[in-house]
């Protein structure tokens, strides 16, 4: 029996949210669950390998262009009707992306039911919590519940741990940690007890597959353009452990030198 979801993926900038997020998008749809895909990320590219490669009109676009915000033009139908939005973000050098991510929710929550109505409503959250705005989602109890995807190399571990301490200052409660491999030495070791040490969990361990990228250059996600590759399979995987899970914990984050040892640095 699963519950109605509403998920923020949180991680390092190029850990591979994007990907991961619409590859779990795509196998819920798969799986019978209408899905919903939030965008954050100032690139605007959760989406595209859902739409077969074509990137949708943002919010914050829109809203710049003057044209009245509806349902119609910045909820885009993908694969297996999963529901596609991109927040977008402000022009090059002006602005700050936080903030808009912020004018969008708000905005967002008065056009269109998909936030509150799908079976699972996945928010693609850019950066490490060092901005109030990425935690817009939160703040204004759109998301029940936080994932944080890392690898094993310091860095990401590093903003997973930052990310830890702003889920802990929000009362938010954590459901996994997802390794997005990069195949360093002891990289799924390191990374299950990273997740032990913050009172989490590994819920999926995604290795590194050339077959993600080629997907992704050709515009599709994973369980589409290969849905019998291995790699597929683990995303179904972690698709079904986020439906059916039952805990989760608020997070307590390590201490700095805890890390650093744990890294062996």
């Amino acid at each position: 029996m699963y519950r109605t979801r509403k998920i923020a993926i949180y991680g390092k900038g190029g850990i591979g949210k994007s990907s991961t997020a619409s590859n779990v998008a795509a196998a819920c749809a798969d799986a019978g669950y209408s899905v919903t895909i939030i965008g954050c990320d100032p690139k605007s590219d959760s989406s595209i390998t859902l739409l077969n490669g074509r990137r949708i009109p943002t919010v914050l676009d829109l809203m710049r262009q003057g044209a009245e915000l509806s349902e119609a033009n910045v909820v885009h139908e993908g694969y297996k009707g999963v529901k596609c939005i991109e927040v977008g973000g402000p022009e090059p050098g002006v602005g700050c992306a936080g903030r808009g991510i912020i004018v969008a929710v708000t905005e967002l929550q008065k056009i269109t039911t998909a936030l509150t109505e799908s079976d699972l409503v996945i928010y693609d959250v850019p950066g490490d919590i060092v901005c109030g705005g990425f935690v817009a989602p939160i703040r204004k109890g759109l998301v029940s519940e936080a994932y944080i995807i890392s690898s094993g190399e310091y860095m990401p571990i590093y903003a997973a741990n930052n990310i830890c301490k702003g889920l802990l200052k929000l009362n938010m409660p954590l459901s996994g940690v997802i390794c997005n491999s990069r195949n360093v030495p002891r990289e799924e070791e390191i990374i299950t007890e990273f997740a032990g040490s913050i009172g989490s969990e590994l819920v999926a361990f995604i290795p590194k597959d050339d077959i993600v990228q080629d997907c992704e250059r050709q515009g599709f996600s994973v369980l589409e353009s290969a849905p019998d590759s291995e790699i597929a399979e683990v995303y179904r995987k972690l698709a079904k452990a986020i439906m059916d899970c039952e805990h989760s914990a608020i997070p307590a984050p390590m201490e700095d030198d805890s890390l650093r040892e744990l890294l062996n640095i």
